[in-house]
């Protein structure tokens, strides 16, 4: 397994650059990194690849094996870490974002290189360490601090030497037969990084960088009658058979059920699900916690069961395990013949038998994969013999390696010897919809995957003809783009190539800060038949979609040998009948949809017309209708508002003599009569001043007369008397005037 894996792809799990060379250079060069830059986690190119193939052009981009003494040079192209003044200022030489030039790649050495041949690269979840995962060991890179102006290793400096990091050096040296089957590091990013390791021992061991030469943790597979829960008694997994674990993947941190737990644990505990894949294409599970050491933890559970069963148990030479980050976990299981299995995790069902025989209560809590549904990969392209013969079967096969999407959880891909698929899981939303429903009805869920299957692109060809070797890819990633998700791949001959994804799988933008989801605004009706499960464009797209395609084909690793024309002539008839089948004959019948669905709605857009020209006519009628009824009710409306007034002064009439001819009279009426009562006795009293003031009016005028008489002699008045005389005359004629003024306002006020 080992020699099968490194003449596979020289990738991990997490995707990761190859070696550069003059290929990577002209990319870099031509492109810019537009669009996008690397990811931080974008990893490095494999070593091992540099020793084996030697040198294949250029100074920069490529690792260089100069032999243990002078230490392997490890070099890619360094990924920017958040807080970079540029986001792009270590990747590339220019930054069309910044418009300024950056600095060029940088060259890690290896204070301590490894002894083994390195044949894979990962990067901790941390950013910080460098896994170089080889058969015979793995040894730990820590990377350089960055500062400087655009925060570059070292402050900038092309060459730079790094610790490394042995790890269990001595296991490894010590055992020569035992080699390393697969490696991952501890998904947690808050603890120390830690190392988890699959031997051919059948064991896991889980290492601290810390404590580098012993595990912390130990995991052994192998014991089966001991460690792990067996449902069906009586089966021994041995090496022997073939039996042996190959791979593992993490899931997404979940809390462990209570029983595992055990039954002191009251708290909830979370742990990470380890899925373990057999060769033979079963599925054990542990919960693996370097916080928590309580209960079960870090025992097998398995082998999970698979729903429906099939004879072979899906098949004998499974090769890769991953868990995509969703809830409820999916597992995908390939095998080295190109068969890939999509399993939704969810609880087993109680088994009467089981549950009878059985003494242990775990039994009941180990999980069921069902398997959703299955895609078979076109390994190497089927190339038909004739014209009128089917295409030969080929039985190619090689070990799938399978790696997740950084930019879209329902997105994974594959790569292998013979190039590259892409697999997008567009259900996963739906699934999720229907088991957080109230359905019982879970017969549904088989109806649900029938309706919608997944995407599968085929990316890459390595091995385009039967009788060439492949040529397999030393370096994979994926990027974002302005116009969609880009795939990155280093060939074997150190070119990069870009390819772009179905932008299909790619899941919606989120939405922006600013806006604020408004419930009262009402939504369009054409935007709600276009999200329609029933909607036209859903079936115009599920016409369009293809069962197979032409990928970009790759000549072979044999430059010198020319293909012989009969294979060239298959391969050009395969092209030919693919562009046929899944393009053109897809694309015509696209064409005759839309033509009947444009005739169909122009004969609907005619009857609207004309539906429209006659409601406007009743229109135009009802409104000429309605204005002469509102004048009519206009008219009316005065009549009735003058007859209301009429009657409301008629009303006031009658009340008024109806309340004047009543025996008893009202409190104001009372009030009335009293206040003209008082007013008529002033009135008396004001008379009576009035003659009397008439009266001394009259005897001062025959006073005065008398005093005008001649036959008197005149009175000499003293200016003392004088003075006392009109003071006197004075004031009498004030209170003449004020009673004047009294009798004057009376007299108004009785008029009135």
């Amino acid at each position: 397994m080992g020699d099968r894996y490194r003449q596979g792809l020289d990738r991990d799990r997490s995707g990761g650059w190859g070696t550069g060379d003059t290929g990577g250079d002209r990319y870099r060069r031509g492109r810019g990194w537009e669009g996008g830059s690397l990811p931080a986690h974008a990893g490095s190119l494999p070593a091992g690849a540099g020793q084996r193939q030697g040198r294949a052009g250029g100074s920069r981009g490529r690792a260089q094996r100069r032999g243990a003494a002078e230490g392997p040079a490890a070099s890619w192209v360094s990924p920017p870490l958040p807080g970079a003044p540029c986001h792009r200022a270590a990747t590339a030489p220019w930054c069309r974002a910044c418009d300024k030039a950056t600095s060029e790649e940088h060259t890690l050495l290896c204070i301590n290189p490894p002894l083994f041949e390195v044949y894979q690269t990962l990067l901790s979840p941390t950013q910080h360490h460098v896994a170089l995962i080889g058969t015979k060991g793995l040894m730990v890179l820590e990377l350089p601090k960055r500062w400087g102006k655009n925060s570059e290793f070292e402050g900038g400096k092309s060459t730079v030497n790094c610790s490394t990091i042995p790890i269990a050096e001595r296991f490894f040296t010590s055992s020569t037969s035992l080699t390393l089957k697969h490696a991952a590091w501890y998904p947690c990013e808050t603890l120390e990084p830690h190392v988890v390791l699959l031997t051919s021992d059948n064991t896991i061991r889980i290492y601290s960088l810390k404590v580098p030469q012993t595990p912390i943790k130990v995991i052994a597979l192998s014991d089966a009658e001991e460690e792990t829960l067996i449902i069906n008694k009586g089966r021994a997994y041995t090496a022997s058979l073939g039996e042996t674990a190959v791979a593992f993947d993490f899931g997404p941190l979940v809390p462990v059920p209570k029983n595992v737990v055990g039954q002191r644990g009251s708290e909830e505990v979370l742990a990470y699900p380890l899925y373990i894949l057999y060769e033979n294409g079963e599925t054990f599970l542990t919960y693996i916690s370097l916080i928590q050491s309580a209960g079960n933890l870090g025992k097998l559970l398995g082998p999970l069961p698979m729903h429906p069963a099939a004879e072979d148990n899906y098949g004998y030479d499974a090769c890769a395990v991953l868990c995509l980050p969703c809830i409820p976990n999916i597992l995908v299981i390939a095998t080295e013949s190109g068969m890939l299995y999509h399993c939704v995790v969810l609880d087993g069902e109680e088994d009467d038998e089981q549950s009878e025989k059985s003494w242990d209560p775990r039994s009941d809590l180990i999980p069921s994969l069902y398997v959703f549904e299955c895609v078979e990969l076109e390994l190497a392209l089927k190339l038909a013999s004739g014209d009128e013969e089917e295409p030969l079967e080929s039985d190619f096969s090689c070990p799938i390696k399978l790696h997740r999407d950084p930019k879209c959880p329902s997105r994974y891909h594959c790569t292998h010897e013979a190039g590259v698929h892409s697999v997008g899981l567009t259900w996963i939303n739906k699934l999720h919809k229907f088991l957080g429903s109230d359905e019982e009805d879970k017969d549904s869920l088989q109806e649900l995957g029938a309706e919608q299957k997944c995407f599968v692109e085929h990316i890459l060809c390595t091995k385009p003809l039967p009788c060439r070797q492949p040529a397999p890819i030393r370096g994979f990633w994926i990027v974002s783009d302005i116009l969609g998700p880009t795939m990155i791949c280093i060939t074997n001959t150190y070119e990069c190539i870009t390819r772009p994804l179905l932008s299909t799988v790619h899941p919606a933008s989120p939405p922006l800060l600013c806006t604020r989801e408004d419930n009262d605004v009402a939504v369009s009706p054409l935007r709600i038949l276009a999200e329609s499960q029933h909607s036209f464009e859903k079936h115009i797209r599920s016409i369009l979609q293809r069962s197979s395609a032409n990928p970009l084909v790759l000549k072979s690793a044999d430059k010198d040998a020319a293909p012989p024309p009969e294979d060239c002539l298959q391969l050009l008839s395969r092209a030919t009948q693919v562009f046929r089948e899944e393009y053109i004959l897809k694309q015509d019948l696209a064409k005759e949809e839309i033509q009947q669905r444009v005739k169909l709605l122009w004969g609907q857009k005619k009857k609207q017309l004309e539906d429209l020209n006659y409601c406007r006519e009743e229109r135009l009628l009802i409104l000429k209708s309605l204005r002469e009824m509102a004048e009519r009710l206009a008219d009316k409306y005065e009549e009735a508002k003058e007859k209301q007034e009429d009657i409301m002064n008629r009303m006031k009439k009658v009340l008024r003599s109806f309340h004047s001819q009543l025996p008893v009279l009202s409190d104001s009426e009372k009030d009335m009569k009293k206040e003209l009562q008082t007013i008529h006795d002033q009135l008396q009293h004001l008379g009576n001043a009035i003659r009397q003031v008439k009266m001394k009016k009259d005897y001062q005028q025959k006073k005065m007369e008398k005093g005008t008489s001649p036959r008197k002699p005149s009175i000499t008045l003293s200016a003392y008397q004088s003075k006392c005389i009109q003071t006197v005359l004075k004031e009498e004629g004030e209170h003449i005037r004020e009673m004047v003024k009294q009798i004057n306002d009376i007299r108004s006020h009785v008029n009135f």
